[in-house]
């Protein structure tokens, strides 16, 4: 992975083999980035989505192990104790140019995937929402 920050975002370039959540989290462990918002695109396999089914309170996830563009990314970035939670959905495309969307929970890079991070100006907290089951950004009301 490379990156700059030619502005007030990061941006990255991840190389091949490269798990997008898994990079993404360690760079943003690395920097100690509190919060952010997350857009990118790409190329990957063995891409690996899901959605949450609010009645079972679980993820249903599935997989996608050819080759696919990364459409679009997008997400934020907060804390769950001491571990970054990246919290990223994606869109993909395959051959047939048809698409399929979700959570993101792993896509091994190809040719390359380009993000960009707009670091927040505080540290954001994820906290167990008792109803869903999901840790939820924990923000203060307004």
């Amino acid at each position: 992975m490379k990156y700059g920050k030619p502005g007030p975002f990061y941006q990255l370039r991840l190389d091949q083999g490269e798990d997008v959540p898994t990079v993404l989290a360690a760079f943003v462990r690395k920097m100690k980035i509190g919060s952010a918002i997350v857009t990118g695109l790409g190329a990957a396999r063995r891409v690996e989505l899901g959605y949450f089914d609010a009645g079972r309170r679980v993820y249903c996830r599935r997989r996608f192990p050819g080759d696919y563009e990364l459409a679009s990314i997008t997400g934020n970035v907060a804390w769950d104790g001491c571990e970054p939670v990246c919290h990223l959905h994606a869109v993909v495309s395959g051959p047939r140019m048809t698409s399929h969307a979700g959570h993101l929970f792993a896509a091994e890079v190809t040719a390359t995937c380009e993000l960009a991070l707009l670091p927040g100006r505080q540290r954001l907290r994820r906290r167990v929402d008792p109803v869903t089951g999901l840790k939820l950004l924990d923000l203060p009301s307004a």
